[in-house]
Parts: C-alpha cells; sequence; structure tokens
C-alpha cells in the first residue's frame, strides 16, 4: 500500500470525485437540471441543443460570467472565481461530449461501426486485423513487408502478419514486468513502450526500443526510469542490443510509468526525438529545471551521440539532450516530413490536451501554467510552490488546445495515397474521449478546421500509415488489445 499511496499522491486527481459536480449543484442544478436537460419555467437544456452563444469552454465561461439580463440568467463573475467559471464551463463542455470526468473506458464496449463511415473529405471502412493482443499495448510498427511490430508494455514485442497471425514473444527484448497494480488505470514499473524503425531500416534493420528500466536493486517501492535501445530481430530473437539513451540511475523513481511519455520519432536528417514525461517525485518536481532529464523531449544522434547544436548545451550544468521542456505527459511524438518540423501531443491536466509545434529550447509550461484546470478544480499554479516567477510570453502555447481533454494519445501526419485529401493533416487518437480526429492546419501551424473521424470506439493507443497508405489503429481494452485498420469506403 505504499506504492499505491505513493502514486496516488503523485499522480491522483483523474480518480477523484468529481469537484465540478458540486459547484454545478449548488449554482446551475435548479434551472438546468441535475442532467443539464433542463427545468421547465426556469431555464434550457444544455444538452442535445445548439447554444445559441457558443459551445467552447471559452464561450461558456464567458457567458456563465456575463448572464442573460433578458432571460433571467444571472452573471457569476462577482460570485465565483475566474477558475470556478472556468470549471462550471468545463463541466458543461465534457457532459456535451459525453466525456464524464470519472469514466475511463477501460471496460466499455468496443464500438467497431459497421459499413462505411461517412467522413467531411474521405468515406471509409474500418476492418479488425486482430484482437487477440494483451489489453495494454503500447505501440505499433507497420514493416516494409506488410507485417506489424506491436508492444505490449507488460510483455514484449510480437510480430502481426498480414492475416492477423501473433506471433509469440520476441526472446531477449528489455525486460518488462507484469506485477502492476491497478487504481482505476494500470500503474507499474519497467514497462515496454514505442518502438520506432531506423530511416535506414531497410539497409541496417535497426529496431529501436523505448522502455522502462526498472531499477534491479530498489525492492519496496519499485523504482524505474526511461531508457532507449537499439538491436535486430533475427529468427524471433532481439539481438546485438545497443544502448542509445540512459540518463543514469541517480534517476530512478517511484513514479508509475502511466506518465512516462515514452515515444520515439525520427526526423529527416536522422536526429532521434525522445518524450519523457513526469517522472520525478510529484507531478511538478523538476520538470522546469534543465538539469533533470524528466519532462523534456530529448534530440540525439540514432547512435546516441549528442548533436552539438542542441539548445541546452548553451546552458551550464542542463541536460545535454534537452531539446524543449515544461512537458507533462508527451503521449505522442511526431516529424511533419513537408515543413521539416517536429511535434508532440500532450495531456493536460482537467483540460488543456495539447497539440504542440516544438521549437528548441522552448518552455511548455508545465507545471507553471496550463489551460486546464488541476482536478481539484485549483488553477495550474506550481511556480508559487516552487517559487519560480514567469512572463507567460516565454510560455509556447498549443497549435491546438483539446478542453475538454479527451486523453490525447499518440498521432501521425498523414502522407500516405489511400486518402489524398487527409495528407498532411494531423490525425490524433484519444483514450479516455476514444475518439480519432482529424485536424487540417494552414501553412503557418494555424488551425483551419477539425472533424470527429469515428467516436465511441475504445481506448485508441497509437496510430501508424503502413507501407500500403492505409492507417492502422491500436487499441487497449480489458477484454484485449486490438488493431484495426482504415480502407478507402471503395475497396
Amino acid at each position: 500500500m505504499v506504492v499505491a499511496g505513493a502514486a496516488y499522491l503523485i499522480l491522483s486527481g483523474e480518480d477523484a470525485p468529481d469537484p465540478f459536480i458540486a459547484d454545478y449543484e449548488l449554482h446551475c442544478l435548479s434551472c438546468h437540471g441535475a442532467e443539464l436537460d433542463g427545468v421547465a419555467g426556469q431555464g434550457p437544456a444544455l444538452l442535445n441543443v445548439d447554444l445559441k452563444y457558443g459551445t467552447t469552454v471559452a464561450e461558456l465561461s464567458k457567458n456563465i460570467a456575463r448572464g442573460f439580463e433578458d432571460t433571467g440568467m444571472p452573471g457569476f463573475a462577482d460570485q465565483l472565481s475566474p477558475q470556478e467559471i472556468r470549471g462550471l464551463a468545463i463541466y458543461v463542455a465534457e457532459r456535451r461530449v459525453d466525456r464524464i470526468f470519472t469514466d475511463f473506458r477501460v471496460d466499455a464496449p468496443i464500438e467497431i461501426p459497421e459499413g462505411v463511415v461517412l467522413g467531411e473529405l474521405h468515406d471509409f471502412r474500418v476492418e479488425v486485423v486482430t484482437d487477440q493482443l494483451d489489453p495494454l499495448p503500447f505501440s505499433i510498427e507497420p514493416l516494409p513487408d506488410g507485417r506489424i511490430l506491436v508492444t505490449e508494455k507488460m510483455y514484449g514485442v510480437r510480430v502481426v502478419d498480414p492475416e492477423g497471425n501473433v506471433s509469440g514473444l520476441i526472446a531477449g527484448t528489455p525486460e518488462a514486468f507484469d506485477d502492476s497494480f491497478e487504481a482505476v488505470l494500470v500503474w507499474g514499473h519497467g514497462w515496454l513502450l514505442d518502438i520506432a524503425l531506423h530511416p535506414d531500416y531497410a539497409e541496417n534493420g535497426w529496431i529501436y526500443l523505448h522502455h522502462t528500466l526498472r531499477c534491479p536493486n530498489c525492492w519496496f517501492p519499485e523504482r524505474s526510469f526511461n531508457r532507449v535501445v537499439r538491436g535486430r530481430i533475427k529468427g524471433g530473437k532481439w539481438v546485438d542490443e545497443e544502448e542509445i539513451w540512459w540518463p543514469g540511475e541517480e534517476f530512478f523513481s517511484i513514479v508509475p510509468d502511466v506518465a512516462a511519455g515514452g515515444r520515439l520519432a525520427f526526423d529527416d536528417e536522422g536526429y532521434l526525438y525522445i518524450s519523457v514525461g513526469i517522472k520525478g517525485k510529484s507531478n511538478f518536481d523538476g520538470v522546469q529545471d534543465l538539469a533533470k532529464p524528466w519532462g523534456k523531449i530529448h534530440r540525439i544522434h540514432d547512435d546516441g551521440r549528442i548533436p552539438v547544436d542542441n539548445p541546452s548545451l548553451d546552458t551550464d550544468g542542463a541536460f545535454p539532450s534537452t531539446w524543449t521542456y515544461g512537458h507533462r505527459s508527451p503521449q505522442g511524438l511526431e516529424f511533419e516530413p513537408v515543413t521539416g518540423t517536429v511535434w508532440s501531443t500532450e495531456m493536460g491536466p482537467r483540460g488543456g490536451d495539447e497539440l504542440n509545434l516544438l521549437k528548441p529550447g522552448r518552455n511548455y509550461g508545465w507545471p507553471l501554467y496550463s489551460l486546464g484546470l488541476n482536478y481539484d478544480g485549483e488553477p495550474v499554479n506550481y511556480g508559487e510552490w516552487l517559487d519560480i516567477t514567469f512572463d507567460l510570453n516565454d510560455i509556447e502555447q498549443p497549435v491546438v488546445d483539446f478542453t475538454p481533454a479527451p486523453a490525447v494519445s499518440s498521432f501521425i501526419f498523414y502522407q500516405g495515397d489511400q486518402f489524398p485529401r487527409w495528407r498532411r493533416h494531423a490525425l490524433i487518437t484519444s483514450l479516455k474521449g476514444s475518439e480519432l480526429y482529424r485536424v487540417e492546419l494552414d501553412e503557418n501551424h494555424e488551425l483551419v478546421r477539425s472533424e470527429v473521424l469515428l467516436s465511441h470506439l475504445a481506448r485508441i493507443r497509437d496510430i501508424e500509415t503502413g507501407p500500403d497508405g492505409k492507417i492502422y489503429l491500436l487499441l487497449e481494452h480489458k477484454s484485449g488489445g486490438q488493431i484495426l485498420r482504415l480502407v478507402p469506403a471503395g475497396q
């Protein structure tokens, strides 16, 4: 219970009672109803209707603050704090998209659409490749020959052939541990996370694995930290392993690996980017400290060497591989080849999920600032605890803010031929939201439009484009993980 208690103090909140419900019941229920379906003669429904004055969190906040004198709705600007008003707006926005704060959809029925799914730019069908995976897979990586590599967090690497047959575990990969414990979500130490092919895989055969190395001499509580290795798969075995990135045993952390980040991405010059989430002593410790390797995106050469132009090399004592900092839980990491830019998706707290353009040396805000609120309804202002003052102009803002937060996960910039009108659009997955989003940006990296391609599917952990241009989704679910394939409607 010591481990569970420590983890709760560090990462909890999402599994606590919803504090926004109490505010809603106190200030809104009498007019809008317990289920937001309105009260006759008092106030209108807030669900399943168009709201005349807007539905975004910013618009809802403005409306709650000012009120509407002509309809008898009072303004709350003088009664509630800005964060309380924003909390009410987030609660209403969540309910409008059927996103319940305490529902993680870990065992909600998987709803795979039958027939053709109609989209704004493309219609498509969804096919099941396999439903024979462990409940907690993390990553897929299509191979040039049509097979798919898949990592299972607590077990290892498997290979799925084009017919959906799943191999046994590849022998010799970094050890993964299956002694995790469940506290709504599963928490543990020593997991296998992302898998990625070297850009020249066809010539050199290198495969990269991001995992959390579990401390071999730490018994209770367990400790781990992110590590990257590369190797090759020959004859069903992992061979030729080389350590590529490892900060050192002094950084072993009791923080469970659910917050570890764990993604990999290569750019067109062969640099490798590594995402590491909150692995300090708390959800804010060390993230702003350039000497600490967590809460950062790192950049190295493919063999682990430090690039001479890394921005952190200009700061005494900074961890040399640091590319950007101030990251909370960077769940996705991708290179966009047309513009030559690197991007990440990141989970915020209650609101504030992000799509970020990663600019070298920039601060992405955690735990000083977020467009979301803490799970207890308080603003994100850990700078006061850490005695850090900052100028908001020095905080890099997200290109796209996802509030209410769907728990964004991995993403791709689509470059294939099967869905040409999606080319260069970001396809972003979500866990709690169980949705797949299409996000179109202009040449200035500003949002043009977005679309929900799939909803109420399942927790979508990863997404990749196959060599055939089709799109593959990785689902996690208590009944077993699945790989799905999106194909054009005409095929």
